[in-house]
């Protein structure tokens, strides 16, 4: 048996794989993905709110997922496309594991994601594009790692931070300000929500921090340790301190000018 699924699948059953019809009306779009290296491992965080032209269409839609024990996937871009997608390079990578006996490398995993992004690059042209961010732990080099992409299944190694979706020049810019590779886990995360707020501040797309009805970015974290989801009362604390200190800095944290 072949060790790619999307292969087989490609072969016995054509039509279940991922097809949107360009002349459809009114597709809903996913937003803002960010993403950091901190220095036991990497995290990433998504925005919760997807658009449909002009309107919100969702409030609470998920992003960011786990891809198998130590990647983590997000995605941005037509929302129906992009959660098949996901669901496709689940099942890729476990289905390789099955048949092989082994995990994927970590470089692996980054290309076989770009190669799916290559094969919807006729839905692409069509403006049906899906931009990913793939992230996780390379057990080989004991390390956090972040791979961004383009419509083609071009991919780039980020080493630093990467963002990707329509806030994603505004998460970029603040990120460049508060992130340190050094820290721990938990200011790795509070760069990220800082981050999606200054998004949500500038891009009409992207929702930030809604406590009023209770709704916060996902946040998923890789390290050796393997892939683990930030509690929603984790990341709730954390959103509430960040409201609670823009409510007097509203631009948010102040930095330092040599």
């Amino acid at each position: 048996m072949d060790s790619s699924f999307l292969d087989y699948l490609r072969q016995v059953a054509p039509e279940t794989l991922p097809a949107v019809d360009a002349g459809t009306p009114n597709l809903v779009h996913g937003t803002t993905i960010v993403a950091a290296r901190y220095r036991d491992g990497v995290v990433m965080a998504g925005d919760r709110r997807a658009t449909m032209g002009t309107a919100i269409a969702m409030r609470d839609i998920e992003k960011v997922f786990g891809a198998d024990d130590h990647s983590i996937v997000g995605v941005a871009g037509v929302a129906g496309i992009a959660v098949e997608l996901v669901r496709l390079f689940q099942v890729e990578l476990e289905h390789f594991e099955k048949v092989e006996g082994s995990s994927l490398s970590f470089d692996g995993k980054a290309n076989r994601l770009s190669a799916m992004l290559r094969s919807n690059l006729s839905q692409a042209l069509k403006g049906l594009a899906v931009l990913p961010l793939f992230v996780g732990w390379d057990e080989r080099a004991a390390r956090g790692r972040m791979f961004s992409y383009d419509a083609t299944g071009g991919r780039y190694e980020e080493h630093a931070f990467c963002s990707v979706g329509s806030g994603a020049a505004f998460a970029r810019g603040a990120l460049k300000k508060l992130h340190d590779p050094d820290t721990d886990e938990r200011s790795a995360v509070a760069a990220l929500l800082q981050s999606l707020y200054d998004a949500a501040d500038d891009d009409s797309a992207t929702s930030g921090l809604d406590l009023t009805r209770g709704i916060f970015p996902l946040v998923l974290r890789a390290s050796a340790a393997g892939v683990a989801r930030w509690s929603e009362a984790g990341v709730r604390e954390l959103a509430e301190t960040i409201v609670a200190a823009r409510a007097t800095r509203p631009d948010g944290p102040r930095g330092y000018a040599l």
